[in-house]
């Protein structure tokens, strides 16, 4: 089933998620007290295709299973895609990879930020060639089947987080994070805390090295809530 896409995020949200990472996202939903499975986070084995590689962008969802690549293939090509994260439910299969270097570059080709999806890839060497963020659970050069429509921007499952087509979407090296249209204002308020701190602290350490290298008196290398916790 075809659906129409969700509107895309603003701008600023994109442009401020850009400033943060992956890991800053999920400590903003810890922070903001959220309640989400896995807090937004994608299994472990849900990984870039290359280190380096970072996407942000607005969902796009597809399900699919059993190695059946004809709904990404509909997805492809039926959109003005620019701003958009394909998230792909492939039921965690790994027996066949859904798609290689071609989809991959038909999807830069029509615009989408990179693609995610529960499920196996291949020509690895190829999409490292195209420089375009690609997120799978692993390789494997066994190609796929086309049978089934599956369903096109409709709520999913993908790497045990739920995804709904508008929620802001995000990879990095560190792995994937979902984030729900209606908390993105509250975890990005959080997340920007959280990097001002983590800011501080390594003007903090970086302080105390070079202090500990001249041999002039140690700044407080501890953070105040350690101290505060080992009374």
């Amino acid at each position: 089933m075809l659906n129409p896409c969700a509107p895309l995020l603003s701008d600023e949200i994109i442009r401020r998620a850009k400033n943060l990472n992956v890991p800053l996202l999920l400590d903003g939903v810890k922070a903001a007290k959220i309640d989400i499975p896995n807090g937004g986070c994608m299994d472990m084995h849900i990984n870039a295709v290359e280190r380096g590689m970072t996407v942000v962008g607005t969902a796009l969802t597809v399900e699919t299973a059993n190695g059946d690549n004809f709904p990404i293939h509909v997805a492809s090509y039926s959109f003005d895609a620019k701003g958009y994260v394909m998230v792909i439910d492939g039921k965690a299969y790994e027996g066949r990879a859904y798609f290689g270097d071609l989809i991959m570059g038909a999807c830069q080709a029509v615009g989408f930020e990179g693609m995610v999806i529960d499920g196996c890839t291949r020509d690895r060497d190829g999409n490292i060639e195209l420089n375009f963020p690609v997120y799978s659970r692993g390789f494997i050069p066994r190609g796929p089947i086309k049978k089934d429509e599956g369903n096109i921007n409709t709520p999913i499952q993908c790497g045990g987080v739920r995804v709904n087509p508008g929620d802001l979407v995000m990879g990095d090296s560190d792995g994937v994070c979902v984030i729900p249209v209606e908390y993105i204002e509250t975890v990005l308020a959080e997340a920007e805390k959280k990097k001002a701190y983590e800011d501080k602290r390594t003007e903090t350490i970086a302080a105390y090295r070079q202090a500990k290298k001249e041999g002039t008196p140690l700044p407080q290398l501890a953070p105040q809530w350690v101290l505060d916790m080992m009374k």
